[in-house]
């Protein structure tokens, strides 16, 4: 029997519920899910609430540049150390608050060796204020610091410097759980599963307690790395150590749900939990919702959202979000609307993530301009557009109101972003239009995003597909230049290119195919 708010629906149309889910889907949910929380990034862009300068940047500024020049300078970190040390009376001494540490170790996150060499060198002026009566001690270098040390270090796979790190933590009383939780994260980030779980193991030898919350921990960070069957098969060999309960089970269930979007591994959590004698909670009927939402399974996602009330769960503002998501793209709208007064009647208020719910997905179906009557009601309601409000309709619209959006963007404070412009440059070279391709490129620098070598590489591939080799080649030469590694398809593909066509081109107001360098050459805008 039909669950009772999915009899009350009209059954869509097989054939139209086909194609949609045939269709690529926005992933643009950001409901509350573990795979998305980490004790260090709770935001990608932000993995550290920094403390206020204090000098204008001035100190800092002085900091980092003696850091970065010992680095490059010093033959071995002992040599590094040894010529901070010698200048410290000099006119910048070692970082004078801790806040201003962690700063310093922010701005040279990028080399994992200069955080690595700060966080010492601030330890170790610690402890020689301490001998001297002028210091507060090991504790003067503050667990932020520590921590941030050991995350750029094993962001950029440096895992000696990571444990280095560590290691000094533990001689110096400081070693934190959340210290070994960051290097976990990094493990399973890297795909090093074995190192991951052998890093949990060994807590204990360091006299950290390796205790139920750090155990989540590790399988949080194995299942936000899509190794979600390792994170399953450690919870059930470890059942004896940390027994299974819902919160285990929601872990991996928010794999399967979020992380990658499987229905036929999630259904099989589900009865594992059932096996187990594991009652699933509001939370797991939360993923399960939205796991069937994601794939367009409307009866499924209205019949688990049943079966949730029957239980005595309360569904969440990401439930609701949910059910709005899966009516708009089956093409429910009354209904979906209705899920804006139904959730209201229960004390909720839409949210930015709600209205996303129904652009997208009209969005998604080229109805433009009802999506932009919701994002008006949106706005009318004092909620202000997401980043991911914008690429829904940056994923339809044409160019030149592309651009207007791009503005918009800006406007609210909301990007745009260099994934913003990596999406539109695909889809103008997808669409055959590699001018309005061009124009994204240029339009780029407008708002000071620094290509990656994804952009180039895009705009290259993207050029050499419309038979574009000359500018194609500029961007190659200039994508090298930048330092980015070259690609060997593509030097292949440039090199038979050049020996069919080294004497074309030639003429003016054409490319050159090999760019001639003299002082009376100037290279032609990339973008005329």
């Amino acid at each position: 029997m039909a669950p009772p708010l999915a009899a009350a629906i009209r059954r869509p149309n097989l054939s139209h519920l086909r194609r949609l889910l045939s269709s690529k889907h926005l992933g643009f949910f950001t409901s509350y899910s573990p795979s998305n929380q980490s004790d260090f990034e709770p935001d990608p862009d932000h993995p550290l609430p920094l403390p206020p300068s204090t000098d204008g940047d001035g100190e800092l500024a002085s900091f980092v540049h003696r850091i970065s020049s010992a680095v490059s300078s010093a033959s071995s970190p002992k040599d590094a150390l040894t010529l901070l040390s010698s200048s410290r009376t000099g006119p910048s001494p070692a970082p004078a608050t801790p806040a201003l540490l962690v700063r310093a170790l922010w701005e040279l996150r990028h080399d994992p060796d200069a955080p690595a060499l700060a966080v010492r060198y601030g330890d170790e002026s610690s402890h020689l204020d301490e001998v001297d009566g002028a210091g507060a001690g090991p504790q003067s270098s503050p667990s932020e610091a520590w921590h941030l040390a050991v995350w750029a270090a094993g962001k950029a796979r440096r895992f000696d410097l990571a444990w280095a790190v560590v290691r000094r933590m533990r001689r110096r009383g400081v070693l934190t759980r959340r210290a070994m939780v960051i290097l976990i994260e990094r493990y399973a980030a890297a795909n090093e599963v074995n190192k991951a779980i052998k890093t949990f193991d060994v807590m204990e030898k360091f006299k950290i307690e390796a205790d139920q919350a750090t155990f989540y921990s590790l399988l949080r960070a194995l299942c936000k790395s899509k190794n979600i069957e390792d994170a399953e098969e450690l919870l059930l060999l470890r059942k004896k150590f940390f027994p299974l309960t819902s919160e285990g089970f929601n872990i991996i269930l928010d794999g399967w749900c979020n992380v990658i979007t499987d229905v036929a591994e999630a259904k099989r959590v589900w009865r594992e939990m059932s096996n187990y004698c594991i009652t699933p909670d509001g939370i797991s009927y939360t993923f399960m919702v939205s796991c069937f939402s994601k794939v367009g399974n409307l009866f499924d996602t209205l019949r688990v959202y049943d079966e949730m009330r029957k239980r005595g769960w309360n569904p969440s503002i990401d439930v609701y979000n949910s059910l709005v998501y899966v009516l708009a793209r089956e093409n429910c709208m009354k209904d979906a609307h209705n899920i804006f007064s139904k959730l209201i009647d229960e004390g909720l208020q839409p949210v930015v993530e709600t209205y996303n719910s129904m652009i997208v997905p009209l969005c998604e179906s080229c109805k433009l301009d009802e999506a932009r009557m919701v994002m008006d009601s949106m706005i009318c309601k004092g909620i202000v557009p997401t980043i991911s409000t914008y690429h829904a309709f940056l994923k339809q619209e044409g160019i030149d109101e592309s651009l207007k959006l791009l503005r918009k963007m800006k406007e609210d404070g909301c990007g745009p972003k260099s994934d913003t412009f990596f999406m539109l440059l695909e889809k103008f070279f997808l669409l055959n239009e590699s001018g309005n391709a061009l124009r994204v490129w240029n339009e780029m620098r407008k708002y000071d995003i620094n290509p990656g070598r994804s952009h180039y590489m895009t705009v290259i591939q993207g050029l050499v597909k419309h038979g574009c080799m000359p500018r194609a080649l500029e961007y190659y030469d200039e994508m090298k230049e930048k330092g980015f590694a070259s690609d060997t398809q593509l030097d292949k593909e440039f090199k038979t290119f050049l020996l069919a066509n080294r004497d074309h081109w030639r003429g003016a107001g054409r490319y050159n195919i090999i760019p001639q360098r003299g002082k009376h050459f100037t290279r032609r805008s990339r973008m005329q």
